[in-house]
């Protein structure tokens, strides 16, 4: 059931990552395989240009976004990937594109970044983007998301250019929430979010 009374970032964060931490790897690979069917089934991925994409942290149990990118890779679509590289800042992101080429690193988090090449992981800028798939734990019906709290990609998104589909994906089959609480204004809303069961529109 949705939830009626608003909950706070941090009460929907806790919960959905126990719930997440409790799938097990099998499991997480079994969903990540339908949120790409439900992807490509959903969205007009073939029109695209560019797509970004985040690289999963597999000790969280996020989406296994490989299944994107493999499968655009083997079906050789024209389709341009790339995913984002957290800066010295610690605030920022930068963005280059995802080739069969590139050398990736982990970064302090564990998670793998493109190395910048000119060559093999050339720097894309946000305004190129026809769709972001989006990290999260929990969103509501509005499209507001819950993610970690570090605002990376609510900086990230505020640079798109207007008419960039901001798509949320969720290994947890759950319905939106009523209302997130503590929304701020700088929080940037989805366009949809797909969940292995379906694809929600906001």
């Amino acid at each position: 059931m949705l939830g009626l009374e608003p909950k706070t970032k941090a009460d929907l964060r806790r919960a959905a990552l126990a719930r997440r931490l409790a799938l097990d790897d099998d499991e997480v690979a079994r969903r990540s395989i339908k949120l790409r069917e439900n992807l490509f089934r959903q969205f007009p991925v073939a029109q695209w240009q560019w797509l970004h994409l985040f690289l999963p942290l597999q000790k969280r149990n996020e989406p296994d976004t490989w299944n994107v990118i493999r499968w655009v890779w083997g079906e050789e679509l024209p389709l341009r990937l790339a995913t984002p590289v957290v800066q010295p800042d610690g605030a920022s992101l930068k963005h280059y594109e995802l080739l069969p080429e590139t050398q990736l690193t982990q970064n302090r988090w564990g998670i793998d970044e493109p190395v910048p090449d000119p060559t093999t992981a050339p720097e894309v800028f946000p305004a190129a983007f026809d769709a972001v798939l989006v990290p999260l734990l929990a969103v509501d019906r509005m499209g507001q998301r819950v993610g970690y709290g570090g605002g990376f990609y609510d900086r990230f998104l505020a640079q798109c250019r207007p008419g960039t589909q901001f798509i949320g994906l969720n290994v947890l089959d759950e319905q939106p929430v009523e209302r997130i609480a503590d929304v701020l204004p700088t929080d940037v809303p989805l366009t949809a979010c797909i969940t292995p069961g379906r694809v929600w529109q906001f």
